[in-house]
This record gives structure tokens, sequence and C-alpha cells, in this order.
């Protein structure tokens, strides 16, 4: 079985993190940004600060205010959520595109941030980042997983004229059924396209362009784009933040939902589970179509600690809280 049909089994989402090391200095401190390669689309993420799981429960919260089943919990040894360290001098951070577990309508894609030697070849190495996989602790419980299967090479990749062609290994297009293939070509389109030179991206296997994917046929007749894997996109698709990343704040986020009339709603909550901003959001497109939103939320907290961002949707039927998605974030206070 591949990490993918583990984490579907799962069932329910559960994002649990904990702060396990980090700086001196005061809790208060906001952590420094750290630098993103120039063509990489949508402003800068903060540094990501050290996490490991705590003992989570299985089931989500049902409402927004509630303390979420994934809040992050204090350091081993009681003492509380150090504040995330900057990236070290000559790194570079990159975004990977794992999958998140959940229910129907909440499990899907999701970013995270990797530390990276500084490098021109920012693409390659976002690419060897995805394919090294979450960490322990991104996918404690199964929780977060990949769909590339282990063993999986980066062979070669170029860029040109918008398109990025990547030569993988054979691992690439063996074993799981389409579920698995549609999420491991999506993992690699939304990695690659985070970087304003690729729009699309073409497969190839062994140094052979793919045409036809995978036992299930999967057809790539034409260089795939991130429109082509919406549907492995959870219903509300936060792109920004990256998951386990400071938010800023004012924090912003950003990203795309296909949602009853457009609209959903989003949370931050506080270490000790108290919600400091619950805020309508309205996508540009909806019920049938995927729309982008951007929000800037503005919150209060005396220091910085460990929170969550929760998206969630308001039942059409009765009011009722559904699809909800948790994220870890780091709050810092305002300057």
């Amino acid at each position: 079985m591949n990490r993918l049909s583990s984490i579907l089994a799962v069932g329910m989402l559960v994002a649990t993190v904990a702060a396990c090391g980090g700086s001196t200095g005061g809790l208060g401190s906001v952590p420094t940004a750290a630098p993103i390669p120039s063509d990489e689309p949508g402003g800068q993420d903060l540094t990501p600060g050290p996490f490991d799981p705590a003992s989570p429960s299985v089931t989500p919260s049902e409402a927004p205010g509630e303390t979420p089943s994934n809040r992050p919990s204090a350091a081993p040894g009681g003492s509380a959520a150090p504040t995330p360290t900057p990236a070290p001098a000559g790194t570079t951070i990159v975004r990977a595109y794992f999958v998140l577990g959940g229910d129907p309508g909440t499990i899907g894609l999701v970013p995270v941030l990797r530390e990276v030697p500084k490098t021109s070849a920012v693409a390659r190495a976002a690419v060897n980042a995805l394919l090294a996989g979450p960490t322990a602790a991104e996918s404690g419980d199964r929780t977060m997983s990949s769909a590339i299967p282990d063993g999986t090479d980066l062979r070669g990749i170029t860029i040109k004229n918008g398109i990025a062609t990547v030569d993988l290994s054979t691992e690439f297009d063996s074993g799981g059924g389409s579920t698995s293939m549609q999420f491991r070509l999506a993992q690699v389109v939304y990695t690659l396209t985070q970087f304003s030179t690729v729009k699309s991206v073409t497969f190839q296997i062994e140094g052979h362009t793919v045409t036809v994917f995978g036992g299930e046929g999967i057809v790539l007749d034409e260089p795939q784009a991130r429109t082509d894997y919406y549907d492995q996109l959870p219903s509300m698709f936060v792109d920004r933040p990256a998951y386990g990343a400071a938010i800023g704040n004012p924090g912003r986020v950003a990203g795309n939902a296909n949602v009853f009339e457009a609209t959903f709603r989003v949370t931050l909550i506080d270490a000790g589970g108290q919600t400091l901003v619950d805020q309508q959001v309205m996508a540009t497109c909806g019920t049938g179509c995927r729309g982008t939103f951007d929000v800037s939320l503005q919150y209060t907290v005396s220091k910085g600690q460990w929170g969550t961002l929760r998206a969630y949707n308001l039942s059409a039927k009765d009011g009722t809280p559904e699809d909800i998605r948790d994220y870890p974030v780091w709050l810092t206070p305002a300057s």
C-alpha cells in the first residue's frame, strides 16, 4: 500500500504540531523573513518554526471557535513554544506540495516550506525536496503524505518558454490507482509552477516524454498546468501561508476555493484555543467554479506562539460548519 492509500484510509483530518526547540531570545520576537527566489509569485513566506507532533485527536473540531484538534502544544517538558529561527545565510526557502488527509472536501494538496542550500537551480531543489517526502513530524499518524512512490529520482529538468520538462525515474509511474496517479502528477505540477518562469509541466520517464501515464491511461498529450488538477485540491485551498509557517501580522491568507456562493470563513485561533479573528472571505467565483481569494487578517497576541488557521464553510442547509481544514501557523504580535 502506498503512502497516499494510507492517508486516505485515515478519513479524518488531523494536523498536529508542537514546538521542539528553537532560538534564544524572547518569545515575542517576530521571525525574520527568509529570502524567496525572485521568480516565485506572491511574495515572501516567513521561516517556519520547528515542530513535532503531539498526541492528536483523530476527530476534528466541529465549531469554528472550538479548540482545534491540531492545536499546537507546549514544547516537551512543558515550556512554551520557542520563536522560530530565521533561515541561515546561504539558504533559500522553496515550496513542496504534499497531500493532507481529511474528510471529503478537505483532502487535497498542501504547501510546506523547505530550506535548501542557496542555488540558482531552485526548480531542481524544489523537486528534490518534494521527492524527499514529508518529515516525520508532518506525517504523524499519516496525516500528511506523498503519492509519489519511494525511490523516485529526478534525472533532469529544463525550463523553456514557460514549460518545465521534468525527467523522473521509472518508479514515478509504478504502483497505485488513478487517485494516486493524479495526486503525484499534481504534486509535481504545483511544486514547479510556484515559480513565475514555469506555467506548465511536461513529464518524462527515463528520458522519454509521457503522453499516456501509468496503467490507468491518464492522457498527458499537452503540458500540464495547475488548472488541470483542481480536483486534487480541497474545496478551500490555502496556498499562503504554507502549512507550519509564520503568518505575519497582519497575516495574508491567499488561495482559491470552490464553495457555495463563493463565500466561506477563515479563523485564527491562539495557543490557548481562543478565537482571535473570524472573517468571511469571498472568492472571485463559486458554486461550481474555482475562484481566487486574498485577504488580510489583523489579530492581537501578547507574544509569539503556535496557533491555528482554520478555513471552513457554512452548510447551505443549516449553517453548521463543514469542510473544516486546520493549518498550524506561527502567530506574532503586531509590529
